[in-house]
């Protein structure tokens, strides 16, 4: 009974921790130009003065502080959650041994999140070139291409193929409509469809296997499915980002896979941004964690310092490189998440789903193409970790490319070296997804 008690407390003080450093993070943000907080340690000294005076009451405080976050405290069940071909030299280190083996504004979509479900909306070619709303906690959104699109390839016959191919954009934890954005305009810009895709974090506090979340996806798949039943040609392209963009990519394979396995086959190519690490690890898993809730304040938004332009001095540690320190609040939210993650991944129902997700994605994925971006100072997903899983694939005889960014942070390749992530992006595009157009040289 002992042990017993322990399990049921340690997903208590995990949720506690989480709250207090949300909520220290929000004060931290909000009072930063306040005289009163103007030293950091009569802060951290107030919050845990307050923390220790609100001990028997923690719950309704912070649900109080921070509804839209902390409201899952009180009845929160399990947390879940991303030939050889020449890489250029643009300034980055990039994978060398790169090997090659054989081989959607339509007022009746924006249903708002208050209903928490994905509506299924009619044919995207009918809406407008951006669906918005005021809501930015959708689920997702469509974009269309754009009426001047840049031809990716060069090449006029591509331009049928890129506008009958949609990329669906699956977002990190804690991701939004807006940050995924960026992304979208760039593919639509290059006359692609995008759909982004997003969990609210509430979504996923409150995960439940089979429940809502996964309700979600189910009903993106039967989108997708109807899309590409619509015409023959069309095709599908999935950009991933972090273990939760990953672990989604797996349960919308499960459902082609279960729904049509002629699906499966109209996936043209994968782009994986940060991931995966193919097994529940409760370090990593405590560190997108973190990450997603201090944001800006964890050390997981910060690369290596002190290396050059390149990151190659780093690499080949001829320059001293400077790690970033990790604040103690982070240090303590870290251990108490990993403690937590301990017992969650281990309940059997969590274990065997995620298992299964896994296992799909390690054995079962389609055969086409994958580029798999990176960096060794990502310190929620293991460059180690990535590399392995390329091998893995590779040895199985899937077409791979890999980047390693060397010292940008998680999720942020694209905003730290846009023109090494937009040059990886369309030489994929070109080699591997639009090769039946082609300019023939």
């Amino acid at each position: 009974m002992g042990s017993l008690s322990g399990v049921l407390q340690r997903p208590l003080v995990a949720a506690a921790a989480v709250a207090v450093a949300s909520v220290s993070t929000e004060f931290s943000d909000k009072l930063k130009s306040s005289t009163a907080f103007s030293s950091p340690d009569l802060l951290n000294s107030s919050i845990s003065n307050s923390v220790e005076e609100s001990k028997s009451c923690w719950v309704s405080h912070f649900s109080v502080s921070k509804p839209a976050y902390l409201s899952f405290v009180s009845r929160i069940q399990v947390p879940v959650p991303s030939v050889s071909f020449p890489v250029p030299n643009s300034g980055r280190s990039c994978v060398p041994n790169l090997t090659y083996s054989s081989v959607v504004s339509s007022p009746i979509l924006l249903d708002l999140f208050q209903s928490a479900r994905l509506v299924k909306v009619p044919n995207p070619t009918a809406y407008p070139h951006d669906i918005s709303t005021s809501s930015p906690d959708v689920m997702y959104r469509w974009h269309l291409p754009e009426p001047n699109a840049i031809n990716v390839s060069g090449s006029s016959d591509c331009s049928s193929v890129e506008s009958r191919t949609v990329v669906v954009l699956l977002g990190w934890l804690g991701a939004k409509q807006k940050h995924l954005k960026r992304y979208a305009e760039w593919y639509t810009s290059r006359g692609f469809h995008a759909i982004t895709f997003t969990f609210p974090m509430s979504e996923i506090l409150s995960y439940q296997v089979g429940g809502r979340a996964e309700k979600h996806i189910n009903l993106l798949v039967e989108h997708l499915a109807d899309w590409l039943e619509e015409e023959h040609g069309k095709n599908l392209v999935f950009h991933t980002f972090s273990n939760t963009g990953w672990l989604t990519y797996g349960a919308i394979l499960e459902n082609f896979q279960k729904q049509d396995p002629s699906l499966m086959g109209r996936i043209r190519g994968c782009i994986v941004d940060s991931a995966p690490v193919a097994a529940p690890d409760p370090q990593v898993w405590a560190s997108g964690f973190s990450a997603a809730f201090l944001k800006k304040h964890s050390v997981a938004t910060k690369g290596t310092l002190g290396s050059d332009e390149s990151g190659m001095e780093a690499l080949a540690g001829t320059k001293e490189v400077v790690e970033p320190k990790v604040a103690v609040t982070e240090t303590a939210l870290l251990a108490v998440l990993e403690k937590f993650f301990e017992v969650v991944l281990n309940l059997p129902t969590v274990n065997r789903r995620l298992s299964d997700v896994l296992g799909f994605l390690s054995t079962q994925q389609p055969s086409c193409p994958q580029l798999y971006i990176y960096s060794s100072a990502d310190r929620v997903i293991p460059a180690g970790s990535v590399e392995s899983f390329i091998e893995k694939q590779r040895k199985a005889g899937i077409m791979v490319r890999a980047c390693n960014f060397v010292s940008t942070p998680h999720v942020d390749h694209f905003r730290n070296d846009p023109k090494l992530y937009t040059s990886q992006l369309t030489l994929f595009l070109e080699d591997c997804v639009l090769t039946g157009c082609k300019k023939v040289s």
